[in-house]
């Protein structure tokens, strides 16, 4: 069995949902992906964890939202199944997107991207580590 993160761009445009989807099928019923790792910071990471919440009444696999902080009580925390990376604790706040990432990428045989814009793009440089660590790489286009 295998594993899948995704990384991409706060906003996401056209019928980026509906790409998600069909990716997310492909790695389930033709690449034995049986668990997926998604964050949650961006309308990219939302529409990601909508379609692994509408297939998983469909098929067999387990999703989970890798927290880069320890929610808090004033947070919106809704999700079936989260885990926070192990030691994120002793990370600076404002590294910590950054080792979660790192870790995600770690944890996968598969990364997903959306990389519209790659100056400055988070979502562009880990999109480069995940190739030079050798993970298969699934590019969305817009």
């Amino acid at each position: 069995m295998a594993s899948c993160t995704f990384f991409g761009h706060r906003k996401i445009h056209g019928e980026t949902a509906l790409k998600i989807r069909d990716i997310l099928i492909d790695l389930i019923t033709n690449q034995n992906v049986d668990v997926f790792y998604v964050g949650n910071t961006g309308e990219f990471d939302k529409t990601v964890i909508c379609e692994l919440d509408y297939l998983s009444k469909i098929y067999s696999f387990s999703y989970f939202v890798v927290l880069a902080y320890m929610p808090t009580s004033k947070d919106n925390y809704f999700y079936k199944s989260s885990v926070l990376p192990e030691g994120i604790e002793k990370v600076p706040r404002r590294f910590a997107i950054v080792y979660r990432n790192k870790w995600m990428i770690k944890q996968s045989d598969y990364v997903v991207t959306y990389v519209e814009n790659t100056v400055g793009s988070n979502s562009a440089k880990f999109k480069e580590l995940s190739k030079k660590q050798g993970k298969f790489v699934i590019e969305i286009s817009a």
